[in-house]
């Protein structure tokens, strides 16, 4: 049997786990593929380094165009991250009639499009499970699992950092920058958490679910983001005594071929299954017309989880090379793009206004909302000893979001509105 040869780029955390996998479960990958898997070569940064594997020092290299250009290797796995180089990489490696694994969320949302039509051209396969919510095979259930139906809503919690911190603020009442530091300490968030905490990763990775779900090629820049850097103890106490949970919610929305894609803090009703996901675990929600609600839930990173997804795709490629019919996936997008416009983007709202506290406030305050057609689902006055004023919690019926943000303008010249605390959008 010839062995099915693999170039790795990277051997950090997951790429640890990739060798750990392959050389560990030779006996299983043999078994579904009928060919040895050998890992060639690695890239390292330091050949000297010492490492928690055994790797033959003949195997590793610095050079990368080493890999890329070997003659005998027939995979390329990616889990160097960067994007402009690795690009170059990837795109040489397709060339060359390689097939490509990868975890790149970054190069994916951003880069995705060409990829895809570069494997296709060379009748290669780029698979990249990994690239989305680490263990949970979510990618090839878009893909596969979902080729009959028709999929009008995505939304899910894809990134573990923010869900961490949203969940010890929740469960312990800590402030965010406490949880965050704790999350750094801890390794969960970066010394530089802002992709995290600003929604960014959650934006990339929802571009690559709302491709793949809506068969249309959505890119970074459609996707609105908002983080969780403002959301407060506050907001999480009065989230909790409505009945609702706070969490970030990357929701790809789609209904008569037009979509919307966004990431923000989202009051989540807690009775929904996705509120009780907490700590860094991550779920996808899926509706599709026909299967109706489903939902995916597992670990979102780590070493072992987000490897096993990496070879559940090698696999996948070398039985497509047994069969020969590499470069035949249906991850290219066939759809015209066509994006809802904000009078077309419709939910719920959660409202916290600060307040003048005297008679006749509350009904100006309705008057704005009847005044932009938005309905309202429940008024809560109460005073706030903390501060001179009163807080007016609005929680609206479906309500369109170019209606909510001229609420918002009107709010900033109405003198009884001191200040609009929180806007929240409201789920479940």
């Amino acid at each position: 049997m010839k062995p099915i040869k693999v170039g790795l780029l990277g051997l950090g955390t997951v790429g640890t786990g990739v060798v750990r996998i392959v050389e560990g479960h030779q006996d299983d990958l043999q078994s579904q593929v009928g060919s040895p898997i050998v890992i060639e070569k690695v890239l390292v940064q330091n050949k000297n380094k010492s490492r928690s594997i055994p790797i033959d020092a003949d195997k590793m290299t610095e050079d990368p165009w080493e890999i890329i250009r070997h003659p005998e290797i027939d995979v390329i796995v990616e889990v160097m991250g960067g994007v402009a180089q690795t690009k170059e990489y990837i795109l040489e490696a397709l060339e060359r009639g390689k097939h490509v694994v990868t975890a790149n969320k970054d190069l994916m949302a951003m880069h995705g499009t060409e990829i895809l039509e570069k494997a296709k051209r060379h009748q290669c396969d780029i698979l990249y499970e990994a690239s989305v919510a680490g263990g949970i095979p979510i990618l090839r259930t878009l893909v596969e699992g979902f080729s009959s139906d028709r999929i009008t809503k995505i939304m899910g919690i894809v990134n573990g950092t923010t869900n961490y911190i949203l969940t010890k603020m929740s469960q312990e009442g800590a402030s965010y920058a406490d949880v965050l530091k704790e999350a750094q300490d801890l390794g969960y968030a970066e010394s530089d958490p802002t992709s995290d905490v600003e929604g960014l990763d959650a934006a990339r990775k929802m571009t690559i679910l709302a491709t793949l779900g809506f068969h249309a090629n959505v890119a970074l820049e459609d996707v609105s983001a908002q983080g969780i850097s403002s959301v407060t103890k506050e907001d999480i106490t009065y989230a909790k005594r409505l009945g609702y949970e706070v969490k970030l919610l990357g929701i790809a929305e789609r209904q008569d071929d037009l979509i919307s894609v966004s990431v923000q803090p989202t009051m989540v009703k807690q009775s929904h299954p996705i509120a009780s996901v907490n700590g860094v675990f991550n779920a996808v929600y899926v509706h599709g017309e026909a299967v109706g609600e489903t939902m995916f839930y597992g670990a979102g990173a780590g070493e072992l989880p987000t490897a096993t997804s990496i070879v559940a795709d090698l696999v996948a490629v070398v039985k497509n090379i047994k069969l020969g019919v590499n470069g035949k996936q249906s991850g290219v997008a066939y759809k015209e793009k066509k994006l809802k416009t904000d009078e077309q983007i419709s939910s719920k709202y959660f409202l916290l206004l600060q307040v003048a506290d005297r008679a006749g406030v509350l009904a100006r305050i309705t008057q704005v909302f009847a005044d932009f057609e938005v309905s309202l689902e429940s008024v809560l006055q109460q005073p706030n000893p903390s501060i001179a004023q009163a807080e007016i919690i609005v929680i609206t019926h479906d309500a369109n979001k170019a209606a909510i943000q001229k609420v918002l303008a009107s709010f900033e010249s109405l003198d009884v509105v001191h200040k609009v605390k929180s806007v929240y959008r409201v789920e479940g």
